[in-house]
């Protein structure tokens, strides 16, 4: 038996030990033969079961590492995609093989190694890391090799390491600290205390990182700062960066830096001007954690020296700004108290700022400086203008360029559409130019480039300029997938549908006049006229309409059609002129009735238990065939829902109703779900509780950008003049009080929709929330209520509301200066009027 069948029955066998072994023994001759065989054999490997796959292809790693010739074989072998999930444990044998290699040759094979590390895997760190140390070359000083010998740094280790001489006087300069420092500050902290690492210039290096980093500076940095314990003459020395750390480092390191000033100050060590500086920095922080601090701060230190009563003033006067009633009462406090001590400076600021206060508030401070001090005029944002969605891509202008935009790696609904109706356009007007453009897709054929399955828009959209270039060739399947990608949900015989109906009029040689259904605006509607322009078209080219095709274009007609349309389409002779025409004059598709509910989900998509939003779709009897998947919500998994939205844009209810329940599931990620709110907004037709439901998931996501997207959602409606106010604060009330939203969620939203100029949408948003959210008398607030008052009082103030709000009336007239009391004093003292009104 050969050293190549061997090798192959041993491996078929799992027997991993043995392979290696045996790969040990191997003569030159031996290797040589194994070599010219592996690569083919590892191309044609197909998994039966995974965990006999898994070990062949350990053996097949290991025997590459010990057979190909070159240092860059070796490593591509290494690297190559097949052995991603191989085990790591065969690191130490990988070794092991490589050291009856040269010892340059090795070297060479480290620097190949540490060139194609990337984060967060880091594979192989491990192997190029002991030939770097075998070998005693000069440590690699790529970003991703350094955050390796981060993760293995050990105290005990550390100081006879090659790895550590070399990198340790660069360690806050790795741009990829965070990928390792939050489990290192301990074993960093100590090799401080042992010696190793000297105190100072990590120390330094933790500040200037902070002040590198900024916004996205690392709390794991805050931690090894605390652990290192800085005497006063350390912080002394760094006064000045920890007054540059306030303005904009995350929390977490404001505080650090907070603390040391203002131990610094107490001490009587900190200069008069980074004080003055750091009280300004913080005044201008928006959390209010911090804004609390520097109050507390400023008032200590004027106490200490009343000299500091301008510089104080000027900071207090900066808070008046802050919409929040407790802390402007804490600043307005503090600017009386220091009223006699004020100089012009800090007497001039303190009246410029209070112009914006509260009444009662302005009054305070008009009464302690001087009097005469006019409220401010209230600014009314207008909202923005909207369209008919977002603009559309121009149509390609060129075959080149059409292919050129077919072989991106991602594609959007639009983009979808316009690439089928650039081919339909270009296969007829320059059919030859065309496939010359196309024929890199054929020679060589790569048929991952046409994807593992029929389910991912890219592939799919492929797969028909295939069925044009090659039409005898177009039917040929790819390697099936060994991972699933997303799908299009409900939708996706609509799309999909349509790709595969348009590739078989290519395979079939009959090709395809004109497409019906290309969006004629960004909502996805298509226009009436030029529906019908297409249709005459089709049929003055003999040309029967592809089935998908026409139903999604009828799907996409507006809900309102003019009567010239409708008498121009009964005049269409063709089969799909009269379906066109029946569809126009009957009103198009029904409008169900939709229930939507919250369950704990049996088989959630990742675990079992799993809140989830469920909708119920009322189907008509008479509905045809056609339509009925549209109307039956699904529940699997997918990534695009901002397709949804487009393909039938005249039926908002019925796309929320598919979209609820992934946008409940994924309310904690970060995978842009909520981007379909955007599109939905732009649609026609009733809306109900299934669109309430899907924006009130946008509304109470976890992630702030997500959020935003519901924000601009809410802007379009209102611009609209469409919110649903009644349905959405009905579903905000039950979805809260359920413990599935948190409140201050919706309140960040609400709040932006007021600044950007939706006020009186959001006021009537919230004056239908707050009866079932406010509490009774007794009964403890949930968190965020006094917030959501807030939000009314905003949007109240902007849109000079006036109106009875008994609940709230209720709340306002009750003992204490909780917050909550006092927010509720406020709405109540801005929408009362002398005398009973309504809303």
């Amino acid at each position: 038996m050969s050293a190549w069948e061997r090798l192959v029955k041993l491996a078929k066998g799992g027997d991993v030990a043995r392979v290696f072994h045996l790969l040990l023994e191997l003569d030159a001759d031996d290797r040589k033969a194994v070599a010219a065989r592996l690569p083919r054999h590892l191309s044609e490997l197909r998994p039966a079961d995974w965990g006999s796959w898994r070990h062949q292809l350990r053996s097949l790693r290991l025997a590459g590492v010990a057979c190909l010739g070159g240092a860059a074989a070796v490593t591509a072998w290494l690297f190559k995609r097949e052995f991603q999930r191989a085990d790591r444990d065969d690191d130490e044998r990988v070794i092991l093989l490589l050291r009856q290699r040269p010892a340059e040759w090795r070297a060479d094979v480290a620097r190949r190694i540490a060139a194609r590390l990337r984060l967060p895997e880091l594979r192989h760190w491990e192997v190029a890391a002991a030939l770097v140390r075998e070998t005693g070359i000069e440590p690699p000083d790529g970003d991703a090799f350094m955050v390796g010998w981060l993760r293995s740094l050990h105290s005990r280790t550390a100081a006879t390491d090659p790895l550590f001489i070399a990198f340790a006087p660069r360690l806050f300069e790795i741009d990829g600290l965070g990928e390792a420092l939050p489990e290192q500050v301990g074993t960093i902290a100590r090799l401080v205390e042992d010696g190793p690492l000297e105190r100072k210039p990590v120390i330094d290096g933790i500040v200037g990182r902070l002040l590198r980093d900024g916004p996205s500076a690392l709390s794991a940095l805050v931690v090894l700062h605390d652990r290192l314990d800085l005497d006063i003459d350390e912080s002394a020395e760094r006064a000045r960066d920890y007054t540059r750390l306030l303005p904009a480092g995350p929390v977490a390191v404001a505080d650090l830096a907070l603390a040391q000033l203002r131990r610094l100050e107490e001490a009587g060590r900190l200069e008069e001007e980074l004080f003055a500086e750091a009280v300004a920095a913080l005044a201008f922080r928006p959390e209010k954690k911090l804004l609390r601090a520097a109050l507390s701060w400023a008032g200590d230190a004027v106490l200490r020296d009343a000299r500091r009563a301008d510089v104080v003033l000027a900071a207090v006067s900066l808070i008046f700004a802050q919409d929040t009633l407790a802390l402007q009462e804490r600043a307005v406090r503090l600017a009386v108290k220091l009223a006699p001590q004020a100089g012009e400076a800090g007497r001039e600021a303190v009246r410029q700022a209070a112009a914006g206060l509260p009444e009662e508030l302005l009054e305070r401070v008009s009464a302690a400086y001087g009097g005469d001090i006019a409220a401010e005029e209230v600014t009314v944002t207008p909202l923005p203008a909207v369209g008919q969605g977002p603009a559309l891509p121009a149509p390609y202008a060129s075959p080149e360029q059409l292919v050129r935009a077919v072989s991106a790696d991602e594609v959007d609904p639009h983009t979808f559409e316009r690439l089928l109706a650039g081919l339909v356009e270009w296969s007829p007007r320059a059919p030859d130019a065309l496939r010359e453009a196309l024929r890199p897709w054929l020679e060589p054929f790569d048929p991952f480039f046409f994807g593992h399955n029929g389910e991912n828009p890219v592939h799919v959209v492929r797969r028909v300029f295939l069925a044009f270039a090659s039409p005898e060739g177009g039917h040929r399947q790819p390697t099936p997938a060994i991972r699933q990608p997303p799908t299009l949900g409900g939708f996706k015989q609509l799309y999909f549908g349509r790709a595969a109906e348009l590739a078989r009029s290519f395979e079939e040689g009959d090709g395809y006049p004109v497409l019906l259904a290309t969006p004629t605006v960004g909502s996805g509607h298509v226009d009436p006229e030029v529906l019908l322009d297409r249709l005459e078209l089709l049929a003055a080219a003999g040309a029967r309409a592809l089935p998908g095709d026409l139903i999604q274009a009828l799907l996409r007609l507006p809900r309102d059609v003019p009567d010239a349309c409708v008498r121009r389409a009964q005049r269409l002779t063709s089969e799909a002129g009269r379906a066109c025409a029946a569809w126009m004059r009957d009103g198009g598709a029904p409008d169900p009735r939709v229930t939507v509910h919250l369950a704990k989900e049996r088989n959630g998509y990742y675990l079992t238990g799993v809140p989830a939003l469920r909708s119920v779709v009322d189907v008509p009897d008479d509905l045809p065939e056609e339509l009925r998947p549209l109307y039956r919500p699904e529940t699997g998994y997918a990534f695009t829902l901002e397709w949804w939205p487009l393909a039938m844009p005249s039926h908002p209810e019925i796309v929320a109703a598919h979209l609820v329940w992934m946008m409940s599931i994924c309310i904690d990620s970060s995978e842009s779900q909520t981007q379909a709110l955007v599109g939905l907004a732009h649609a026609d037709g009733p809306l109900g509780s299934a669109v309430a439901h899907a924006l009130a998931c946008g509304m109470g996501h976890a992630n702030a950008a997500e959020r935003a997207a519901a924000t601009d959602a809410l802007l379009t409606l209102a611009a609209r003049g469409r919110v649903p106010a009644q349905a959405l604060a009905q579903t905000l009330t039950k979805l809260v009080a359920e413990g599935f939203l948190k409140l201050n969620r919706v309140v960040s939203v609400l709040d932006d929709a007021t600044q950007a100029g939706a006020h009186e949408a959001v006021w009537e948003v919230v004056v239908r929330l707050l009866p079932g959210l406010l509490p009774q008398e007794g009964e403890r607030p949930r968190a965020g209520v006094a917030d959501l008052l807030a939000a009314g009082a905003r949007a109240a103030r902007i849109a000079g509301v006036r109106a009875e709000l008994p609940e709230v009336a209720a709340v306002a007239a009750r003992k204490g200066s909780s917050r909550l009391v006092q927010e509720a004093r406020r709405l109540q003292h801005l929408v009362t009027l002398p005398e009973k009104s309504t809303l």
